[in-house]
């Protein structure tokens, strides 16, 4: 079993992503490079920041495929890196927590040989990328209650609490009983509105938080963001949409409003904190708008992928 080697392949494995499971997935990785008799650079990140720092290194030693194994955190990272070498094709083996943007090409959260296979065949497609105040997303950014649980989510700036998807239900739960509802001036598509605001997802792909479909007609390739902003909610309101987001059924709620636009700014009047991708950040003002097939990316042509402009 052989891959092409007119590929170079390099591998950015995060050793703490998904409590340590990376670790595990690194065993079968190093395995099935063996079968294939792939000749490749493997490096582990040593603390925050350090899978950007090794993925331009990469870039300038031309390695072609460059591979991030960990969690949404990590692939942002690296991504995030590469934007400015379209040269590389950028691939993620799935081993954080959530692991929300796999959804996007199609890839299983839990490689089985099959996976591995399409995997190494190395089909690409271009994914749209999402910016918020110059800094990149490529599955979504949330503010309001779910950027509230990803704060809860830290202990220290850049350090994320241990006790895997337990912690996310149980900080949801939290501020669905104490979050309060910011008032947000919103402008999109040519109109301006002022709200208050229990949430406001932007996204590229469709989940969050491993089970809720916030966005759940999203596509990555189509050039728009997908948003969907949630009005102030009594507790019974916000109890039924919670139960109706992981099958993407909230839309049809009245306090719903779900749009698509190019280009999207908001303020709040105190600082807020905001997550990219889970990572989170705190602001007052938020420009973001979308970088159309700005990434190649390798992807499951077979998969549940979320592209309109492919055939599976």
């Amino acid at each position: 079993m052989e891959t092409s080697n007119k590929h170079k392949w390099a591998f950015i494995i995060n050793p703490v992503a998904g409590n340590g499971h990376s670790l595990i997935v690194e065993q079968e990785l190093n395995k099935q490079l063996k079968e294939r008799n792939i000749d490749t650079k493997i490096v582990k990140t040593q603390h925050t920041g350090h899978a950007k720092q090794l993925a331009k290194e990469l870039a300038l030693q031309d390695f072609t495929h460059i591979i991030a194994v960990g969690g949404d955190g990590t692939l942002n990272e690296m991504a995030s890196a590469l934007i400015d070498y379209p040269q590389c094709t950028i691939g993620l083996i799935p081993a954080g927590t959530g692991n929300d943007f796999a959804q996007i090409p199609g890839l299983s959260t839990h490689f089985e040989q099959k996976d591995w296979d399409v995997f190494f065949e190395a089909n690409t497609h271009p994914i749209d990328v999402g910016r918020c105040n110059g800094n990149l997303f490529f599955n979504g950014m949330g503010l309001g209650f779910d950027a509230q649980v990803a704060a809860e989510n830290y202990s220290e700036p850049g350090e994320v609490k241990r006790g895997g998807k337990g912690k996310y239900i149980w900080h949801i739960l939290k501020n669905l009983l104490f979050f309060k509802e910011a008032k947000m001036k919103i402008t999109a598509n040519s109109e301006q509105k002022e709200a208050l605001c229990f949430l406001n997802t932007i996204s590229i792909g469709r989940r969050f938080a491993g089970d809720f479909y916030l966005t759940p007609t999203a596509y990555a390739d189509d050039g728009l963001l997908d948003v969907c902003m949630v009005s102030k909610l009594n507790l019974f309101e916000r109890l039924s949409i919670l139960l109706k987001v992981p099958k993407g059924e909230h839309v049809s709620h009245a306090k719903v409003h779900y749009y698509q636009t190019e280009k999207i700014i908001i303020d709040v009047d105190k600082k807020s904190a905001y997550h990219l991708d889970g990572e989170l950040f705190f602001d007052t003002h938020f420009e973001i708008d979308i970088l159309p097939a700005k990434i190649k990316f390798i992807y499951n042509p077979k998969g549940n992928h979320y592209f309109l402009n492919t055939k599976k």
